[in-house]
């Protein structure tokens, strides 16, 4: 069942939406070579709990940090450590929930660590075209597949590929609702949209194969022939006319 959120609802993501926004805004200059995973990660928690927020991922599942940060081939789930020290040429996907009074907020960027090789420059680049391409479409009585379609024809424009295993989600005092959002799909099918529909649309981009594995951690998955990926994300509400994002300062 998809929730249709009310004005208070989405005012209550957009102050959410706003400590994820803040996470980004402090932790992100702090992304250089020789920083640990694990900083990253204490200092986004320290972001998120001085401004009264809670850090949804931290013992979501068992999960034991407060981010995600995922470097190079890992695509997703990758667990902050004190023994992964960021590299000059690295990419390093950080994924941030806030929970604040009973709402979520959810968004992830990825980053280059030093001076960073062009591929992956390009890489990070043509991920977040992939989700500007994508919510373009976004607006009461669109079919989400035109969303998810968009974002997997930019992606193979550009000799790229998407997971199928891992996707968006809608969003709102859970940090995964319904409906399920690909980085595929058909236009013209799946849901439609509606006003006051909240939404994390989140393009996880790989180099090479689309291919994964987990490690023995549980968590942490990754790319099974080791070509980099990246992940762009923002939650937004649908409004009549497009819509708006709801994880910014």
């Amino acid at each position: 069942m998809i929730i249709i959120k009310s004005p208070r609802e989405i005012e209550l993501m957009r102050k959410a939406g706003a400590v994820v926004a803040k996470v980004f805004d402090v932790v992100g200059p702090m992304v250089k070579p020789g920083v640990s995973t694990l900083t990253l990660s204490k200092k986004a928690e320290e972001v998120i709990r001085g401004a009264g927020a809670n850090p949804s991922s931290k013992g979501y599942g068992g999960f034991p940090e407060a981010i995600c940060a995922s470097v190079n081939e890992v695509l997703v789930h990758g667990i902050p450590s004190d023994r992964k020290i960021l590299q000059d040429g690295d990419i390093v996907s950080l994924d941030v929930t806030a929970e604040l009074n009973g709402y979520q907020g959810d968004a992830c960027r990825t980053y280059a660590v030093g001076i960073c090789p062009e591929e992956k420059l390009r890489l990070v680049k043509v991920t977040e075209q992939c989700f500007w391409n994508g919510v373009s479409h976004v607006k009461e009585g669109v079919h989400l597949g035109d969303v998810e379609h968009a974002i997997q024809e930019t992606a193979e424009s550009n000799g790229y590929s998407t997971p199928r295993e891992y996707t968006g989600h809608g969003i709102g005092r859970e940090m995964h609702e319904d409906p399920y959002i690909p980085d595929y799909g058909e236009a013209g099918t799946g849901p439609v949209l509606r006003e006051g529909m909240t939404l994390a649309i989140e393009p996880m981009v790989m180099m090479g194969s689309n291919r994964l594995r987990t490690l023995k951690d549980g968590w942490t998955t990754l790319s099974k022939d080791g070509k980099p990926s990246a992940h762009y994300e923002n939650t937004l509400v649908v409004t009549k006319d497009g819509y708006e994002i709801l994880t910014k300062l």
